[in-house]
């Protein structure tokens, strides 16, 4: 359910009053997000790769398929997760405000391209995940 045009601009006040209040804070919650999320999830998967090597090279040493085969499974899947969360990455530039834009220089940033509001980031990704799930 969207917000009216009084809530977007009340939540704006309220994000610009906290930029304001403690940019830093600001600038750290606002860089905790999906960035944050799919790099962990993108180191997560390689160590369970590494695991499932192990397993594998277990598996034929003690001369049992099984563990073998568990080890590849667990390689192909870390490895699909690592690749879809090294695609769904954000780049450097392409969250506003949350690199360089809160210390050095961001008013001056802001200024010069407005940034979107978080409601609207947030009613983007509900969209992008509705759509996805559609197909």
């Amino acid at each position: 359910m969207p917000l009216s045009e009084h809530e977007q601009r009340m939540l704006e006040q309220m994000e610009r009053a906290l930029y304001a209040e403690d940019p830093k804070f600001a600038t750290a919650l606002e860089g905790s997000g999906l960035r944050t999320y799919t790099r962990r999830r993108v180191y997560q998967a390689v160590a369970g790769f590494l695991v499932g090597i192990a397993l594998l090279m277990a598996g034929m040493v003690w001369q049992q398929i099984w563990i073998s085969v568990v080890g590849f499974l667990v390689m192909l899947g870390c490895a699909v997760l690592a690749v879809t969360g090294w695609r769904k990455a954000p780049k450097a530039g392409e969250q506003a405000g949350a690199g360089a834009g809160g210390a050095a220089g961001g008013p001056a940033r802001r200024q010069a391209k407005p940034r979107r509001s978080m409601m609207n980031r947030i009613e983007d990704r509900w969209q992008r995940r509705r759509d996805e799930q559609g197909h």
